[in-house]
């Protein structure tokens, strides 16, 4: 709900010049990340040893505060270092994949993860819309300050609404060390390669976000450019929306791998004609196919991970993951905006379809290198 006037509200924090204000808008965007991607696998081993719902009440509480603090900040330090202290607590969504994958069995853990991936994907579709008409009608502060009233319903939620179940497992050993955790997916290195690829495919998504908006732009004009940005933005969520759940399942039926590299292929292959476009309704039609692949992505691989790490074990993998993701997160921004400055916005295409088409072509290998995984893993989840 905030991301889309952040910048709006530092140009209400002072007399600043333009430069200012886009390099602070960068730096209090992009800090958030670099805390949740040091945190992450801090909080996923705390749940792992201590149950991942208090995490969630702690996660969604941190966030209401942060955000509450916000609507009274009178200097863009404040903002900066409040977008620094909502960072470390910024593992909600990955903590509950945590929470649903170790309380779903393994053989429709795809389905189940895709429609938790359906909630986020609906949250990132409207908050910024209901975000943006809340600012407008009611000021920024105010509307920070009743974005915390809806984190601290969440905690409510999962502190009421939600039962953990503690998890009969057969694994002998219940607790693991740092160390081990790291050693475990270094020896695993299909596992290894779907968090890479994990970075890699984060670094796509983002690439293309901060200059979206520009693209559209000189595709389409000046008029109505934020509601027809908005469009090319929602596409992909829709896209991604649709499509999370019914690739969960097929992954559950036919193997997370082989679904993961053909959604690597899809992703890459629709990215590619994004640089040739003429028209804002073409980019339309591509963003929303990038959605149906990229939203395939997430829930499959969670999947995977969710087989291939014991259960003791889960929260701080998938903590790991998320960090991985949020390097990749860092990275995407930085270099759409740095190619599209150098080269055009075309060249943004052009590399981010190579990247994602280069992680599919390394999966494929890995599964050709690694057979006998192969046959393990279709094994486990036809069981």
């Amino acid at each position: 709900m905030v991301l889309p006037f952040i910048s709006l509200y530092i140009e209400t924090l002072g007399n600043f010049s333009d430069s200012y204000v886009q390099k602070w808008s960068g730096w209090t965007f992009g800090i958030t990340f670099v805390a949740a991607f040091i945190f992450s696998p801090i909080w996923g081993r705390i749940g792992d040893k201590y149950g991942r719902k208090p995490i969630l009440v702690i996660s969604a509480l941190g966030l209401g505060l942060s955000v509450f603090l916000m609507g009274f900040v009178t200097s863009v330090w404040q903002l900066f270092l409040l977008r620094l202290f909502m960072g470390v607590f910024t593992g909600f969504i990955s903590m509950s994949q945590a929470l649903i994958s170790t309380q779903t069995p393994k053989h429709i853990a795809g389905r189940v993860l895709g429609t938790l991936q359906t909630g986020s994907i609906t949250g990132s579709l409207m908050g910024p819309l209901i975000g943006g008409a809340m600012a407008d009608a009611l000021g920024y502060a105010t509307t920070f300050k009743s974005i915390s009233f809806a984190l601290l319903l969440s905690a409510l939620l999962v502190l009421f609404g939600i039962k953990e179940q503690s998890i009969s497992s057969k694994e002998t050993k219940t607790n693991y060390s740092s160390k081990e955790v790291l050693l475990h997916i270094g020896k695993h290195p299909l596992l290894l390669n779907v968090m890479l690829i994990s970075m890699f495919v984060q670094i796509a998504h983002f690439s293309i976000q901060p200059i979206l908006s520009l693209y559209v732009g000189e595709l389409h004009g000046p008029v109505n450019l934020a509601f027809f940005s908005g469009i090319a933005f929602s596409a992909a969520g829709l896209g991604n929306l649709l499509m999370a759940r019914n690739w969960g399942k097929i992954g559950d039926k036919v193997g997370y791998l082989k679904i993961l590299v053909l959604l690597l292929f899809m992703a890459g292959i629709v990215y590619f004609p994004g640089a040739f476009v003429t028209n804002i309704w073409q980019l339309v039609i591509l963003r929303f196919f990038l959605g149906v692949a990229i939203g395939g992505i997430i829930p499959v691989r969670i999947a995977y991970i969710r087989q291939e790490a014991p259960l003791s074990m889960q929260g701080e993998v998938l903590g790991y993951n998320t960090s991985i993701r949020f390097f990749g997160n860092m990275i995407g921004p930085a270099m759409g905006g740095m190619l599209s400055g150098y080269f055009g916005f075309s060249s943004v295409f052009f590399v981010t379809s190579g990247l994602l088409i280069l992680s599919g072509v390394i999966l494929l290998g890995s599964l050709y290198k690694h057979p006998g995984l192969l046959r393990h893993h279709s094994h486990s989840v036809g069981r």
